[in-house]
């Protein structure tokens, strides 16, 4: 009895509130760098290395689409290898030298091509090869650090919540929305008082303060190594799921099986991993379930035995491994219906922002004060808190008696209001961009490209705030749908497919614009979307990416309509679980049955 208390005492030691101090720091910090950056960065390209606008705006989403793919390999090399914890240490010291490096490419004149000199009629001539090779080189290091850091710290977060402890279990869906209001506040800092001191002070300080907080973040993040919830790595998720589709393609020609019962399981191989319990079957994608299908040559060869050191797993795979590939496979178009609302709202750090430094941003009319165009995302970050204030404190609890879900509505709801939000925003975009335009002309702007057009910033606001409202909803609700309807041991690589979302929406803003600048080129070198707004299109590229968005909607309503949920049977409570929660109704009766796991 002594031994099975100081378990318990050593389970509640690890894990819960208590870590995520540490772990916030860390993510708070790795945003304040990134958003930092890459919230100004068109300025950066643009002011700084002399690049033309299209070419600015194709590399920043480039840019983007890349450091969203590198979660990928993070999420990999963390279920497969290292785990969570050393995955993300090792990835904020890559994202550390990344940072470094660039502060310094800032920093030193020699790095960027020399100041613009009107007066001498000196064209402004674009960074060389070396210096955007430098430059390129310290974002790659960058995207890989980040990709280390972004599909982990969601996972290791929920981790440190008990999925089997029903009182842990409602604290997991509050988290996303703490992860996500905290990653919030982070790139509120950015966009103010990390942008305003890049336009106003330097780039080496704007470059420099996020590089410091990623050091103290990593301090930090290391220091909270006793307390965390560790689980070891289950081995690489990817070859189970090749093994699944070898072994099936292997039993093709198998009559299916009448009862699925009769399906290869082995709780003892499969104990790695389904820590909290295993798969159940489903009806869907039944040509996979051959792979379970024990044949005479299995039971010949010993593959079928419970012994796992004789188990051919190319030949043969348990229930519970199909059901893996299953729900990846059932995950696929709900994921990609993520794609055209991070499209949609990729424009607010390009063409939107570009938009912002023609208009006038002055806050009082007779300050000098003006508000940095890089800083016009701080409307979509207060809208973004304010909306995931109000849904967690309000919303949720409103929901909860109404529809009796722990988590109020379900995550495809929540995505489901977050696209019809993101529509409504890029909709109204076209028409704040005619009024900017109709302004300019009012005034014979058309052609001034360095002068204020006489029309208040804040014209933007409305579009930059139903962006973020359409994110509290959409993004959230698209990491809680990966966490929970992944299998446990490949939540990592889950969550790796939310920032893959980002990714493919960043590569397709790139190239509707790309086709756009192409397909709307005339004979005169005049375009939809020149370096000059005031003579572009630029609403009709919003208006196309409404039409798509729209489309998108239906096809999402459809997916939804088809989904079928993850089954998972549940492990019964360990002893060391129902004596730390032996008030549980569940555990009162296991432990009064005597049926609690030895």
């Amino acid at each position: 009895m002594e031994v099975e208390m100081e378990m318990v005492e050593k389970k509640k030691r690890v894990g819960g509130l208590r870590t995520m101090p540490f772990i916030f720091a860390n993510e708070v910090s790795e945003k304040l760098a990134v958003v930092g950056f890459s919230a100004n960065m068109i300025t950066y390209l643009t002011q700084e290395l002399h690049m033309p606008l299209a070419k600015a705006a194709t590399t920043l989403t480039n840019f983007g689409g890349t450091a969203s793919l590198t979660p990928l390999l993070g999420a990999f090399l963390a279920d497969s290898y290292l785990g969570r914890f050393w995955t993300i240490t090792m990835s904020s010291i890559l994202y550390q030298i990344g940072m470094i490096s660039l502060t310094i490419s800032a920093v030193l004149p020699q790095f960027r091509p020399p100041p613009c000199s009107d007066g001498n009629n000196q064209a402004c001539r674009e960074a060389s090869s070396w210096q955007l090779g430098v430059f390129y080189l310290s974002l790659l290091m960058t995207a890989l650090g980040a990709g280390g850091i972004r599909p982990c710290v969601v996972a290791f977060g929920a981790d440190q919540f008990d999925e089997s402890n029903p009182k842990e279990k409602t604290r997991t869906w509050n988290f996303f929305n703490w992860y996500y209001f905290c990653m919030g506040v982070s790139i509120l800092l950015a966009v103010t008082v990390v942008v305003y001191i890049q336009d106003n002070v330097g780039w080496g300080w704007g470059l420099g303060i996020p590089a410091i907080a990623m050091g103290i973040s990593i301090v930090s993040f290391v220091v909270g190594y006793p307390m965390y919830r560790r689980f070891e790595p289950a081995g690489s998720p990817f070859t189970r799921l090749v093994q699944v589709m070898v072994a099936a393609f292997r039993k093709r020609k198998l009559a299916m099986v009448s009862d699925p019962s009769l399906l290869y399981e082995n709780d003892q191989l499969d104990a790695s991993i389904s820590l909290y319990g295993k798969l159940g079957h489903t009806k869907n994608f039944r040509c996979l379930d051959k792979a379970a299908i024990r044949t005479e040559e299995d039971e010949k060869q010993g593959h079928a035995s419970s012994s796992t050191q004789t188990l051919n797993l190319w030949r043969l795979s348990t229930v519970h491994r199909v059901e893996e590939l299953k729900s990846v496979i059932r995950m696929g178009p709900i994921w990609a219906a993520g794609i055209l609302v991070i499209t949609a709202s990729a424009q607010q750090n390009t063409f939107s922002l570009q938009q912002a430094r023609t208009m006038n941003r002055h806050v009082i009319p007779s300050s000098s004060f003006q508000i940095p165009p890089g800083s016009m995302s701080v409307f979509t970050m207060l809208s973004m808190l304010a909306t995931i204030s109000i849904y967690d404190r309000l919303l949720i609890p409103l929901a909860r008696r109404a529809t009796g879900l722990d988590r109020g509505i379900s995550f495809l709801h929540r995505m489901g209001i977050g696209f019809a939000i993101s529509i409504l925003a890029t909709f109204v975009a076209g028409f704040i961009e005619l009024k900017r335009k109709h302004a300019a002309a009012a005034h014979g702007l058309l052609d001034e490209t360095t002068s204020t057009v006489p029309i208040s910033v804040f014209w933007l606001v409305p579009q930059y705030a139903l962006h973020g409202a359409a994110e509290a909803f959409t993004s959230i609700g698209h990491l809680e749908f990966f966490y929970d309807q992944a299998p446990e041991s490949m939540r990592s690589t889950a969550t790796a497919l939310f920032w893959l979302a980002i990714s493919a929406g960043s590569y397709v803003s790139t190239m509707i614009v790309s086709l756009i600048h192409r397909f709307s080129a005339r004979p005169d070198g005049s375009n939809w979307l020149p370096d000059n707004l005031n003579r572009g299109k630029l609403e009709y590229l919003y208006w196309i990416v409404t039409l798509l968005q729209f489309l998108n909607l239906l096809y999402y309503c459809v997916c939804v309509r088809f989904y079928t949920f993850k089954p998972i049977h549940l492990r019964p409570p360990s002893k060391e679980e129902c004596l730390e929660d032996g008030a549980n109704s569940i555990c009162r009766e296991e432990l009064k049955e005597g049926s609690c796991m030895k």
